[in-house]
C-alpha cells in the first residue's frame, strides 16, 4: 500500500468536498453540531487550494483524506479561556484544520497517518508550535488528536454559532 501526503490542487477540488461532505454527514449522524451550518462550504475548499494549504492523503493512488495547514495567526486562539498555550521560543505556530477521511478507507487507521503526515509537513515548514481544535461533543476527533501527541490547553471560541471547541497543542523537540 502506498501512502503519501501532498499539496491538494484544483483537480483534487472534486473529491476534497465529497470528503467533506461525507464527514458532515457522519458528523449529523452522531448529533455533533459542528460542521452543520454549511461550513467549510465550496469558497472555503477552494481558497484553502488557491492558497496552498490544503492537503491530501493518497492511498495507492486515491484521495482517502484531506487537511489543511494553517499558518497565520487564529483570532480565537489568542482569547484561550480555562487554560493556556505552552509558551515557545517559535516565532509562530501552524494550526491543523479542516481534517476529514473518506468513508471508503475508513476503519484503516489513516487519521493517525494523515495527522503524523500533517505534524511532518508542517515541521518542514519549520513549525514546531502546532495547534488544533475540535468540537467538545466529537470524542472520534479527540481521540485522534490526543493519539497524535497534542495536549489539552483550554476552550477556543470561534465567531460561529455554537463555536465552543477544545484546543490542544504540540510542541515539537
Amino acid at each position: 500500500m502506498t501512502t503519501y501526503l501532498r499539496k491538494a490542487t484544483n483537480h483534487d477540488f472534486p473529491e476534497i468536498k465529497k470528503i467533506i461532505e461525507q464527514a458532515k454527514q457522519l458528523l449529523k449522524a452522531d448529533g455533533i453540531d459542528q460542521w452543520q451550518d454549511g461550513y467549510p462550504d465550496d469558497a472555503v475548499i477552494r481558497n484553502d487550494i488557491a492558497q496552498e494549504i490544503n492537503y491530501v492523503l493518497l492511498v495507492d493512488g486515491k484521495i482517502a483524506a484531506t487537511g489543511v495547514i494553517f499558518e497565520e495567526k487564529e483570532p480565537a486562539y489568542e482569547a484561550i479561556e480555562e487554560g493556556s498555550w505552552i509558551k515557545t521560543k517559535a516565532p509562530a505556530y501552524a494550526s491543523l484544520h479542516r481534517l476529514a477521511i473518506s468513508p471508503d478507507f475508513r476503519g484503516r487507521r489513516l487519521s493517525s497517518t494523515l495527522m503524523s503526515h500533517l505534524i511532518t509537513a508542517a515541521s518542514l515548514k519549520g513549525y514546531i508550535d502546532l495547534r488544533i481544535d475540535t468540537h467538545p461533543e466529537n470524542p472520534r476527533m479527540q481521540h485522534v488528536i490526543k493519539k497524535a501527541g497534542f495536549d489539552y490547553r483550554g476552550v477556543v471560541r470561534l465567531d460561529m454559532p455554537n463555536g465552543k471547541r477544545w484546543a490542544y497543542q504540540l510542541v515539537l523537540a
